[in-house]
């Protein structure tokens, strides 16, 4: 089969988005496009016109036709299958089926054709495949974005101190019957004096306990505008469905807090020395069972804040069992670390860098030992007369570790309505427009092992494939800690801080 190209048009042949895969001039397509519809006999039914040179296989879409062009030797069946893949991959992104929506989504459908046809043959990928690789869902991005949030915390937090202190000396000044310090620049000591004092009262606001005054009733009607009614009455109505029983899922802030907690906080009190264990699993298992493959990649990252700790040793409890290989940055001095298990610079004169990331260890686990898998997932979708009856089950091998924040993500028909959900540990949420169910379960330790989901809705049993997990710890996957922190010269101890974290940069079954 070779497709030449795949267009959405109007029933007069107007070209609104079209996807060349081989190579071909914006004339030559427009000029098949406009003379398809001059090619097809009214009053009969098919779904293919052929000419001398290309053969047009269609399906009408309301007043649009989805249209591939093909060459003429091509598979009549395999065209037909995959036209009815491209026809279901434009309700996905377009509401309506018209041409304004068309063109608004012009880049989104451009996408999607390209995950279906490359180079002209038919891609062996379904629906499910096509809106994951199109979504390019990034972990990194959530990263980024919560390292920014946080920056911009501090900076305000750094702000607000300032101010204070500002605040601070003008009331200092103020009892030692000095002008208070301004901000200077306009020529007169008393003006700036009055502008500063104004910024400052402005931007920080006494701490003093306020009593709210008593609601004052208008006696006329006021048509004024007032604001936060409306949310008033939300969250009004929200807890009255609450202490009805209902169970109300947060949308929109909720669920970004939810996300942003996914990546660990820092500890509140970190010291000069700093120390953090990180590791991240990726990980591919097929529905039948097998481990595909699986990499932990792991790092310790040394951060030092104080000149007077640059020259230290830090003492590694190496406890893992898995066959981890470990390597330690060219400056650490490595028969060192092979024999005792100290981490320290080859040339003991030197310090560690001053308040900068250094990595200083890092290790690597693959396998394919199934032994190894840190929490499996057995998915069981059997078709029933009804539609396809699914169960779930997931099971916490590693009885050591305690996974937060578990979320499995199991892709669903579209279109068919909403799952019936039977037995359920944890809690569910279905998202219509991402057509997925997420089945969320705070914590997974020893006393939560395993759970179960059950639920029915129309579909194959590959419509719910694949199924990608996400969850953090705060024990890491290896053991690998570290156990204390000494001086160079002398070997006392070194007052430290440190922090583990394990998340998921890629955790799915296929």
């Amino acid at each position: 089969m070779v497709l030449l190209a795949a267009a959405v048009c109007t029933k007069a042949g107007k070209a609104i988005v079209s996807r060349q895969f081989v190579e071909m001039t914006r004339t030559r397509v427009e000029g098949l496009l406009a003379a398809f519809p001059k090619l097809m006999n009214t009053g009969k039914q098919h779904t293919f016109v052929e000419t001398d040179s290309v053969r047009y296989v269609y399906q009408p879409l309301e007043k649009l036709y989805m249209v591939l062009i093909t060459t003429k030797n091509s598979n009549i069946l395999e065209d037909l299958e995959t036209l009815r893949l491209f026809s279901r991959v434009i309700p996905e992104y377009c509401r309506v089926l018209e041409e304004s929506e068309i063109s608004e989504h012009c880049f989104d459908l451009i996408f999607a054709f390209d995950e279906i046809v490359a180079l002209g043959y038919r891609e062996n990928v379904n629906l499910a495949q096509i809106r994951t690789f199109t979504e390019m869902d990034s972990h990194e991005e959530k990263v980024f974005r919560a390292v920014r949030e946080t920056q911009e915390r501090e900076a305000n937090a750094e702000m607000k101190r300032k101010a204070k202190e500002l605040q601070r000396a003008r009331q200092d000044a103020e009892r030692a019957g000095k002008k208070s310090p301004g901000f200077g620049g306009f020529g007169s000591s008393g003006m700036s004096s009055n502008i500063s004092a104004t910024i400052i009262t402005d931007t920080i606001e006494p701490e003093k306990p306020r009593v709210a005054p008593a609601p004052v009733r208008p006696s006329g009607s006021s048509k004024a505008l007032k604001l936060g009614v409306k949310g008033k009455e939300v969250d009004n109505f929200v807890d009255k469905l609450k202490s009805e029983g209902e169970n109300i899922i947060a949308s929109g802030a909720g669920r970004k807090a939810s996300e942003a907690s996914k990546v660990l906080q820092p500890p509140v009190n970190i010291e000069s020395v700093h120390l953090r264990v990180e590791e991240k699993i990726s990980l591919t298992c097929g529905r039948d069972g097998g481990l595909q493959n699986m990499e932990v990649l792991g790092m310790i990252t040394l951060k030092v804040s104080d000149e007077k700790n640059g020259r230290i040793s830090i003492l590694i409890n190496n406890n893992d069992k898995k066959g981890a290989q470990l390597q330690t940055h060219p400056h650490v001095d490595k028969k060192l670390f092979t024999t005792e298990s100290l981490i320290a610079l080859k040339n003991q004169e030197k310090s560690f860098p001053l308040n900068s990331d250094l990595g200083v260890l890092k290790w690597r686990l693959q396998s394919t030992d199934e032994s190894l898998i840190p929490l499996t997932i057995n998915c069981w979708p059997s078709e029933s007369g009804s539609g396809c009856d699914v169960n779930i089950e997931y099971e916490l091998q590693d009885a050591g570790l305690e996974l937060n924040d578990v979320v499995i993500t199991i892709p669903v028909p579209s279109g068919v309505g909403a799952p019936v959900v039977g037995d359920l540990d944890g809690q569910y949420n279905h998202d219509s427009r991402k057509n997925i169910l997420e089945w969320s379960l705070p914590v997974i330790d020893e006393k939560n092992k395993s759970g179960s989901l059950e639920f029915s809705m129309d579909g194959k049993p590959n419509d719910f494939f694949p199924i990608h997990v996400s969850f953090v710890s705060k024990r890491n996957f290896c053991d690998i800690q570290v156990a204390k922190v000494t001086y160079v010269e002398g070997g006392s101890p070194v007052r430290f801080s440190s922090e583990t974290s394990f998340v998921v940069d890629k955790y799915e079954i296929l």
